[in-house]
């Protein structure tokens, strides 16, 4: 089992991540949260969980031990394999699938894609006494995601022009009394870029 690997970023794809650790470069799997905090060529540690297949042996990475763990767990519900956990954590921090697990809110759950009605009441009766309680966590506020965004959308590959348009666009779909979450709208400027 690799719990993490630290290292260089040697590159970066729209699903995944190389980390040079020592000369060695592993191919990890990642959520796009996860890779929004990633750049070529920095240092990083990623949180890791190895899936083994018969015919494949995978590495899947994360921004911390929290996702790591909550990527393992969802894994013993049945008809979720990793792909579908990982999805899962694109679309929902955590915490706020903790509270969808525990307060059996399907329409969340079904928001995944691999998920359906049933898929998502199987997993509430499976982990809802599993998941623990949700922690709050921070979420940056104001003017900050534009930001974030941006550096995130520059450190996956795309122009600063495409950026800043991205950005915009999204900027516009937000209401200015809404709390932000960059990770949420992260997603929604890559599904900018991946239509234009």
């Amino acid at each position: 089992m690799i719990a993490f690997v630290r290292g260089r970023v040697a590159a970066l794809t729209l699903n995944a991540a190389v980390v040079d650790v020592g000369g060695v470069g592993y191919h990890v799997f990642c959520a796009p949260n996860t890779l929004a905090g990633l750049r070529l060529g920095a240092e990083t540690q990623l949180a890791t969980s190895m899936v083994v297949r018969e015919d494949s042996t995978t590495l899947y990475g994360f921004a911390d031990v929290d996702e790591r763990d909550m990527f393992e767990l969802v894994q013993t519900a049945s008809g979720v394999g990793p792909k579908v956990a990982q999805a899962m954590l694109a679309v929902l921090t955590p915490d706020r699938l903790r509270q969808a697990i525990s307060g059996a809110d399907h329409a969340s759950l079904t928001a995944v894609p691999g998920i359906g009605r049933k898929g998502a009441e199987r997993i509430v009766v499976e982990l809802r006494d599993r998941v623990g309680s949700p922690v709050t966590a921070v979420v940056s506020g104001g003017a900050g995601w534009r930001d974030q965004v941006r550096d995130a959308l520059q450190g996956l590959g795309w122009s600063v022009r495409d950026a800043d348009r991205a950005v915009d666009t999204v900027a516009a779909e937000t209401s200015p009394d809404s709390e932000p979450d960059v990770p949420t709208l992260l997603r929604a400027a890559l599904r900018t870029l991946s239509k234009a």
